[in-house]
């Protein structure tokens, strides 16, 4: 059973915990969460495919990321994530952390804060092993495309996340 810190409006850590995905918090409570955009040399960025069974956003396309593990840095639980969807080992790459957005969701239990890091590597399409219960695909696409496949709603938290691609 994977287990997250609980956060405080300010993004402090209360010292109490809550078990993955039982969506228990109060409005006033948050759960913190890392995504990781990965830019190729030339300025292709690695996206992918949310797999078919996924019960929230299956087929859409996204940047790698997830849950950050109680008593678990952003940066660690960025670099993990990345490494458990795409195979690729970001931890000895540039990493710029951007920025910190958050999500309120009032009465449901689902707050939460999202820190979002830039990884920047020169990686082929045969270094990607995608980890089939969280992606069945995955695409390099530049900053244009991306925000193509946000107007058409084929891509994740584009608003949220867009400046992550210049």
């Amino acid at each position: 059973m994977e287990y997250w810190d609980i956060y405080d409006k300010d993004k402090q850590k209360t010292g109490r915990l809550m078990k993955r995905d039982d969506w228990c918090l109060k409005d006033d409570e948050y759960h913190l969460t890392a995504l990781g955009v990965v830019r190729r040399m030339d300025g292709m960025y690695l996206i992918p495919k949310r797999a078919g069974p996924k019960l929230w956003g299956p087929g859409m396309w996204e940047v790698p990321g997830g849950g950050v593990l109680a008593g678990e840095e952003s940066r660690d639980a960025v670099i993990r994530e990345v490494g458990e969807e795409t195979g690729l080992d970001v931890s000895g790459c540039p990493c710029e952390y951007l920025f910190t957005y958050h999500r309120e969701n009032p009465g449901k239990g689902d707050n939460y804060f999202v820190d979002v890091y830039r990884f920047t590597l020169d990686f082929g399409k045969e270094d990607v092993h995608l980890q089939i219960e969280e992606t069945d695909d995955f695409m390099l696409a530049d900053a244009e495309k991306i925000r193509e496949m946000a107007k058409q709603g084929k891509f994740l938290h584009y608003e949220s996340i867009r400046e992550a691609f210049s």
